[in-house]
This record gives C-alpha cells, sequence and structure tokens, in this order.
C-alpha cells in the first residue's frame, strides 16, 4: 500500500466519522446515521470523479470503500458516549479529512495535466463538498458558506502543494506536510478565533 492509498483511507474514515457524529447530533435513526457517514466520505470525490469525467467514480471501483465506511459508522456508534466532547471530536476529524481529500483532489489534478486554477478548484471541492453535502442533508447551513476558515484552508493547502511541486520534493513529504498544514490552519483559527470578513453589521 502506498501512501497516498493510505492517506485516502485514513481520509474516508475520518469524514465518514464526521458525517456519523453530526446525524447522532441531529438524533437521527442507524440507517440515516449511515447514509449521512456515506455521503460525507465519498460526496466530494464523487463530484470530482464527475467533474473531469472518471467514470464510474472511485467508490463503484473500489469497494473497499463501502467497508470503510461502514466500519467508521460503527466505530462512531459503539464509542459515541466516550466522544464526551463531541463538537470538538467532530471538528477534529471533518479537520482531517478535509486536509487529506485536498492534497487527494490536487494530486489527482496534477495527473490530469490541468491549469493550476483547475487543479485548485478540484482539490477544494473534493475536501470541502463532502461536508457541504452532510450538511444540508442535516439541514444546516454549511459550514464552506459561512464565515469560518474551511474552504479557505484548502485553496491555501492546494496551492502550497503546487509549490512545493514545482521544487520537485519528494512527494511523500508534500502530502504530509500539505495535510497537516490545512489541519494547523484550521486548528489554529478555532484556537484564535479567526474568521472571514462578513458583508453584515452586528445588530
Amino acid at each position: 500500500m502506498t501512501l497516498f492509498n493510505f492517506l485516502d483511507i485514513l481520509g474516508i474514515i475520518a469524514f465518514a466519522i464526521s458525517g456519523s457524529l453530526v446525524a447522532m447530533r441531529k438524533k437521527m435513526d442507524p440507517f440515516g446515521v449511515f447514509i449521512i457517514a456515506f455521503a460525507t466520505a465519498v460526496g466530494g470525490g464523487t463530484l470530482r470523479d464527475v467533474l473531469i469525467g472518471a467514470h464510474p467514480v472511485f467508490w463503484m471501483k473500489n469497494t473497499d470503500v463501502i467497508f470503510y465506511i461502514l466500519g467508521s459508522f460503527i466505530f462512531a456508534t459503539i464509542f459515541r458516549k466516550n466522544l464526551k466532547y463531541i463538537n470538538k471530536s467532530l471538528f477534529l476529524f471533518d479537520s482531517i479529512g478535509l486536509g487529506i481529500f485536498t492534497i487527494m483532489g490536487t494530486e489527482i489534478g496534477l495527473n490530469a495535466n490541468f491549469h493550476p486554477i483547475i487543479i485548485i478548484s478540484i482539490a477544494t471541492m473534493t475536501g470541502s463538498f463532502g461536508g457541504v453535502i452532510r450538511d444540508i442533508l442535516c439541514n444546516e447551513i454549511p459550514i464552506i458558506f459561512r464565515k469560518e476558515i474551511y474552504a479557505t484552508a484548502c485553496v491555501l493547502g492546494s496551492a502550497i502543494y503546487l509549490t512545493l511541486h514545482n521544487f520537485e520534493i519528494n512527494s511523500a513529504v508534500i502530502y504530509v506536510t500539505t495535510s497537516i498544514l490545512i489541519i494547523a490552519i484550521r486548528l489554529i483559527a478555532l484556537r484564535f478565533k479567526l474568521s472571514l470578513p462578513t458583508f453584515y453589521a452586528k445588530e
């Protein structure tokens, strides 16, 4: 197994747990929790594959993905009471999935020889749109459409990935460095309450 494959699996697991936690917070039944976990884990990658014309989409070619999601769903369900700080757990798993899936999208865009702007767009969609689908299905305004730093972290991470790639740095170093950077941006933004400016004055 390559590092790329390992990170891909880790991203799927992280987003599946993230989706499970949101669904359980909404008090959905087990089937609903699994569906949200599945949609969160494969949503961004499915959109990416459809846009670049990769058919069938990745999880249809590799059914192991379904078992990774199922295992993550079972794990989150069994240990939900141990996740005492569920909002912090949700934030952590969501940030891990965001970081890893962003570099997955960037690498796939590079392999397809797309323009850097298109690569960054694909990476951002891969990283963030699983969360968008999750939030919409759970009747929440998606994080990407709020002032919280989310898609911005994807854009910055993907841009840095491309920069490092141009310097011909080892791919494993780029994978790890960029994913950690994206996760760190999210954690720092939370710690110091950083956010994007809005158009709306405080009432």
